[in-house]
């Protein structure tokens, strides 16, 4: 029997006060040029909660205890065309306790980072991820978001 597969990724919002760091995505072949928060997919037999803290590791060089990743909001997303790739379950979470200094750790997949404040974030900003960013100074998000579906 074939199952319905999605893909689980960790996003993870840095802030410090009213700013938030970003890295500007570059040559990943996925929303190359905009905006972005430090995120990855979630590995086989990885915790979502540990896909947050080594993706922080590897993306920004910061290092996160997993009691202190606040959840915000999931996101079950679609691209509403059948590919298995573009069937996902996002987690959102928020952090304002970290180790070491951010910096761009992996330069072959990100042109920049910066800290920005949340009502003066740069353009473009991934659209699903602005959503959520957008929460940080508005009405709270639901637990729960659906996206893409009819």
């Amino acid at each position: 029997m074939d199952r319905f597969v999605v893909v689980p990724a960790a996003y993870v919002i840095v802030r410090r006060g009213d700013e938030v760091l970003l890295l500007l995505r570059a040559d990943t072949g996925y929303m190359d040029g905009y905006w972005a928060v430090p995120a990855g997919h979630v590995e086989r037999g990885e915790s979502v909660l540990a896909a947050a803290v080594r993706e922080l590791k590897e993306e920004v060089g910061i290092d996160v205890d997993a009691a202190d990743l606040v959840p915000l909001t999931a996101m079950h997303r679609t691209g509403g065309n059948g590919d298995p790739i573009d069937e996902r379950v996002d987690f959102f979470f928020v952090t304002e306790k970290w180790t070491g200094e951010p910096r761009l750790m992996e330069p072959d997949k990100a042109a920049g980072l910066e800290w920005y404040r949340l009502d003066k974030l740069p353009d473009p900003v991934v659209p699903h991820e602005a959503r959520v960013l957008a929460s940080l100074t508005g009405d709270a998000l639901p637990a729960v978001i659906a996206q893409g579906f009819a």
